[in-house]
């Protein structure tokens, strides 16, 4: 949805191209497989750089979600400026 309005909104001929292609479906179903693939594999990096444990779930699972929370924003937020704001 967000690819559809970005491009909607700032690369019109693109989308129209797309839209009179019958294309537009299929790049919108690539960019959002691609996104979540980058955001899995983006989150599984952070998680194993911060030391981010299932022991620490286990001693401390507040912290553990706060940081989890924390690295699924910022791999979300990396995935939208460099797939879907494109």
């Amino acid at each position: 949805m967000l690819r559809r309005q970005f491009l909607k909104e700032h690369r019109s001929v693109r989308y129209q191209y797309l839209l009179m292609t019958g294309e537009l479906t299929g790049h919108l179903n690539q960019v959002d497989q691609e996104a979540r693939e980058q955001v899995e594999t983006l989150v599984k990096q952070m998680v194993e750089k911060q030391g981010v444990t299932e022991q620490l779930k286990m001693q401390d699972q507040m912290k553990w979600v706060g940081l989890m929370n924390n690295i699924k924003a910022c791999a979300e937020e990396i995935v939208l400026k460099e797939i879907i704001y494109v």
